[in-house]
């Protein structure tokens, strides 16, 4: 009986059970990613489902963030580096954009060439997400937030960059890279021995 009412409840506010355990439940490390589809820096629109045959990876980028920093302006432009590494190994990098209008981080389409040239990034593209959508589809947190997407389009590992929750460029010299790790690892077939670690940087400013 309670169980009736609740569902009439919910049908009575016109959501259904399903669609209420969706929003309830964060994507897991193992499960399959959903598909999501945004406009691209460079004009084009983005799909996941195109890559799939391909490890593809998520990163959420807010350029204001002082975590963020620590990674694009590091004397060897470690976040850069990851993205051509990876992008020779014929892996699909994705950097996501979801402040919103307003908030720090927040790009437009008229300024996300230049973000991409300043930043020197490598990534395949630049997305822009600024109603949230794609981020909380993914419960992504903050920035850097890193997922890795494997050829069989399940999501293998998410999480942070490394095992170093600060700001400063110095503590790349001794960190952990619990991302590359996990990438190297599905590329190769193995285990992946963490494939959900605590993400930290800057929270993303959504809508």
């Amino acid at each position: 009986m309670k169980h009736s009412f609740f569902t009439a409840c919910l049908l009575a506010a016109g959501i259904t059970l399903s669609a209420a355990s969706a929003q309830a439940v964060a994507v897991k490390s193992g499960d399959a990613a959903p598909d999501f589809e945004l406009p691209g820096h460079d004009g084009k629109t983005y799909k996941l489902s195109d890559y799939k045959g391909k490890h593809v990876v998520l990163e959420w980028f807010n350029e204001g963030c002082p975590y963020v920093k620590k990674h694009y302006d590091a004397p060897d432009m470690n976040m850069q580096t990851l993205q051509k590494k990876y992008g020779d190994k014929n892996v699909v990098w994705l950097t996501i954009v979801s402040s919103t209008q307003g908030e720090q981080g927040y790009v437009d389409a008229k300024s996300a060439p230049d973000t991409v040239k300043s930043h020197k990034a490598n990534a395949k593209a630049l997305l822009l997400d600024p109603e949230g959508k794609v981020g909380k589809m993914f419960d992504a947190k903050v920035t850097p937030h890193m997922y890795v997407i494997n050829g069989e389009g399940k999501l293998v590992y998410q999480g942070a960059i490394d095992d170093q929750p600060s700001a400063k460029a110095a503590t790349l010299k001794t960190a952990k890279p619990l991302f590359a790790s996990a990438l190297d690892a599905s590329i190769a077939g193995q285990k992946i021995a963490e494939d959900t670690t605590k993400p930290y940087g800057c929270g993303i400013k959504y809508k």
